[in-house]
């Protein structure tokens, strides 16, 4: 059974910051297709997938295209090898800071930017979670950044599922009260999943750290503004 690793991944990015992306503004919207050329050799099994995904989408919600929407679907489909899949390979790229290695995602940048853009932003209480213990990492009122998309569930109970947390072992769940999630539901290739997806570079304040348990930390967290936005939209 495939795991949904986007909610349960978590890089110790924290610390680092990051400029805007250089010539992300530039960039042209062109169809999801022409988007994932320069992608080829990044990604295995790229092109079917588009298509898949274009497919699903010829009727999208939200007044989105076609291609906007099919943008949003491939980043939340999953293949084996998972570290081949479309979100994987991005999100490890936009960490490095690496202007030279994120120039190949510009286009596709552009394309899901523009759609999430289109997409009204989430305000409430999300969830993400990770399978470690990440709670001497975090102090109360402390700052950070997560510098790449961020997958989280409306629902506490999508991560109790053997899919994604399970409910043994040590485990951190992070509660998020959002202010500038797109709620991607009805673009996702799996709607059940209830995804919010919070953008790179989003900003938080830590409210509160709770054990919950012997192996359950609870971290609270709450969206504050961002200062250094990666990819910066003047629509």
């Amino acid at each position: 059974m495939m795991t949904s690793q986007r909610f349960t991944s978590l890089a110790l990015d924290k610390h680092q910051v990051q400029l805007p992306i250089e010539g992300y503004e530039q960039m042209p919207l062109v169809s999801l297709e022409e988007a994932v050329l320069p992608l080829l050799d990044l990604l295995s099994d790229i092109q079917r997938m588009v298509r898949t995904a274009k497919v699903k989408c010829e009727q999208p919600a939200d007044g989105l295209t076609s291609d906007e929407s099919a943008a949003i679907m491939l980043y939340t489909m999953e293949w084996t090898p998972s570290e081949k899949c479309l979100y994987f390979v991005l999100n490890s790229v936009l960490r490095t800071a690496d202007q030279q290695v994120i120039k190949p995602w510009l286009l596709y940048l552009k394309l899901i930017r523009t759609a999430l853009s289109r997409l009204p932003s989430k305000t409430g209480t999300v969830y993400r979670g990770v399978k470690l213990d990440l709670s001497s990492q975090h102090s109360k009122d402390e700052k950070f950044y997560w510098w790449s998309f961020s997958s989280c569930t409306m629902t506490m109970n999508i991560l109790k599922s053997d899919q994604f947390l399970g409910g043994t072992g040590i485990r951190t769940l992070f509660v998020i009260e959002s202010t500038n999630g797109k709620d991607i539901s009805r673009h996702s290739f799996y709607q059940r999943e209830e995804e919010i997806l919070l953008l790179p570079a989003t900003r938080f304040q830590v409210i509160a750290c709770l054990p919950f348990g012997p192996d359950v930390h609870i971290i609270q967290l709450k969206e504050i503004k961002s200062e250094f936005p990666l990819l910066e939209s003047k629509m």
